[in-house]
């Protein structure tokens, strides 16, 4: 009787899972994939605004580098 219970369960796990995986592959057919025209304007968005960060960034930490020298200077004098 307990080997027909396990087998029952396991039957009933694999069913689950088929269910599951039809239901992923029902909805991966849902989604609308941008064209490669979308995505191409998308990565150079994202490559500008990572270059005009990157260097908002350099410039703030070489003037606050700089500042901080100077205040070093009043400080040591």
């Amino acid at each position: 009787m307990a080997a027909k219970e396990k087998g029952k369960a396991k039957q009933e796990k694999q069913s689950k899972l088929g269910s599951f995986f039809k239901g992923v592959r029902t909805e991966f057919g849902k989604i609308i994939w941008p064209s490669r025209e979308t995505i191409v304007k998308q990565l150079i968005a994202v490559v500008c605004v990572t270059v005009v960060v990157g260097l908002l960034i350099t410039v703030i930490d070489f003037g606050a580098q700089n500042l901080i020298d100077v205040l070093v200077k009043i400080n040591a004098a």
